[in-house]
Parts: structure tokens; sequence; C-alpha cells
């Protein structure tokens, strides 16, 4: 596997930290997005975030130099036809990923493709492939060069074999693979999202002020980040994605999006990447 190159598919935060950790793994990367200029961006952030590495004296400026240049970037599609995975971190819409996956599975043939997806349905996306077999889950968490957690999502169609290549490309990252079935919002978004928005529906309803519902789960619960400012990382438009999903998925009125967080979406309030969300950010 190691010895062709793993295709990401999207350069945004997800794709440019599981482009990061292949690179520092060993693996050479073809990185594709749409935009010149976040293709860019995003080399910029990796250079970046291996610096820190150097900084720390967990690499050498030298293994630095051989990193970035087993990343390759474009704005083709077809760049990625020599890949042996392909991992896709496009943004979370379920129209644009199947054209994706079944521009893909033309595409390749053989390759494997993997879907970081957070909350949609890894059998829908398998059903519009080719070779849909070969189609898994493989969900990275934010930031990805820190958490060691990839939940592999097995579609009813995946084989044991893809199965079996992506829990051994996991580990050569160094991180742990959890095997999980393909459920709406697969395990750690089904229990932490609800969280979320209940902490959501605390704040609508005047319970406690956001910093004060933060420090209680903080200091309470000892988490380490507060459900609120967890959001504000993940982005309030994916959180809101995912409770959609859930809703639908389960049609329980438990996974009811919170109003609160709808309207912020609709704000354009969507967390640290727009400076702000439930908090304020420089």
């Amino acid at each position: 596997m190691s010895q062709q190159p793993i295709g990401v598919v999207g350069a945004g935060t997800m794709g440019q930290g599981i482009a990061q950790v292949l690179v520092t793994s060993g693996f050479a990367v073809q990185l594709y997005d749409v935009a010149d200029e976040q293709l860019s961006r995003a080399r910029g952030n990796i250079d970046k975030g291996l610096g820190k590495l150097v900084a720390k004296e967990k690499l050498s400026e030298a293994d630095k130099g051989e990193a970035m240049a087993r990343l390759s970037t474009s704005t083709a599609l077809d760049a990625l036809c020599d890949c042996a995975v392909i991992i896709e971190a496009a943004p979370e819409q379920p129209a644009l990923k199947e054209q994706l996956f079944r521009d893909l599975s033309r595409l390749t043939r053989d390759a494997i493709l993997a879907s970081n997806t957070s909350s949609l349905s890894l059998t829908r996306l398998a059903a519009v492939c080719e070779r849909p077999e070969r189609v898994v889950g493989m969900h990275f968490f934010n930031p990805v060069p820190v958490l060691k957690l990839v939940e592999v999502i097995r579609a009813e169609q995946t084989s044991d074999a893809t199965v079996a290549r992506i829990e051994a490309l996991t580990q050569a990252l160094g991180k742990t693979a959890v095997a999980i079935a393909d459920s709406p919002g697969f395990a750690v978004n089904r229990l932490l999202v609800p969280m979320i928005n209940e902490a959501a529906f605390l704040l609508q309803e005047g319970v406690a002020s956001a910093e004060d519902i933060d420090s209680a789960m903080k200091l309470g619960a000892a988490h380490p980040l507060g459900p609120l400012a967890l959001a504000d990382l993940i982005g309030l438009d994916v959180c809101l994605s995912i409770m959609e999903v859930l809703q639908e998925g389960f049609g329980d009125p438990k996974y009811r999006p919170c109003p609160l967080l709808r309207r912020m979406v609709d704000a354009g309030y969507l967390g640290r990447k727009t400076g702000r969300g439930f908090h304020v950010y420089e």
C-alpha cells in the first residue's frame, strides 16, 4: 500500500490534517481540491504543522523536508487515478459526496474509496459505485494530527479485505481503529452531538451562560473542553447537519435540532472558522 500514493479529496481542515498525518507517516499523498487557492493554503498549513513538530523536537528539519516532498496537489480529479486508497474529506453534503464517489469509482477501478463523513450513510455512498465492496468509512477526528481515534465504518457492501486494509493503514498512521456499523452518526457523534444540542437548549432557555455551561462540564464531568466551545471547534453547521441526519435516520424527536443552533447557522455564526459561535474569537 505504501508504494502507491494515497489520495485525499478536499483540502479543508480535515483534508489538511489527514494529508499531514499521511506524509509524516511516510506515505506519498495526492491532495485534490477544486480551488488552487485552497490547495496553496493547505500546503502552507501543513508546512506550519510540521514546523511545530520540529520545534517540539518530534521531527527533524530533514524529515520535514522529506514529508513535504511527498505532498502533491492538483485541481484535476484524474490526478488520483494511480492511488491505492482515496480518502474523501469533502463538505458534508450528500449529493456532493455521491457524485464524487460516482466519479472516483469510474476513475479508479482498484482503489479503496474511504469517506471521512461524520454521519452520512456509507451504504448509500457504496450503492452509487461500480465496485461497492471497496467503499468504507474512515472517520478521523479534529485535530487529526492529535486525536488517535479512527472510526472504521462498514457499509452493507464492504468486503472483509477492504476493512482489513483500512485497519492496517490506520495502524500505520499511529491511530487506533474502532469498528462501527453503518448507523446514523456512527458511535462518537451519536453520543457527542446530542450533548452539544442539549447544551444549546440550556443556553436558549437561559438556564446558564455559555461560559458557565462549559465550565460546569469541564469541572463536573472532567471534559477537556466544554460542549459549546467544542461545537465552535467542530463548526456549528457541522453539528446542525449531524443532528438533522440523526433526526431523519431515527425519526425520534429527541434528535430535534435546537432552534438556537439553527438560527446561529443561518446567521453565519459557525464557530472558530468565522470568529463567532457560542463564543467570540479573535
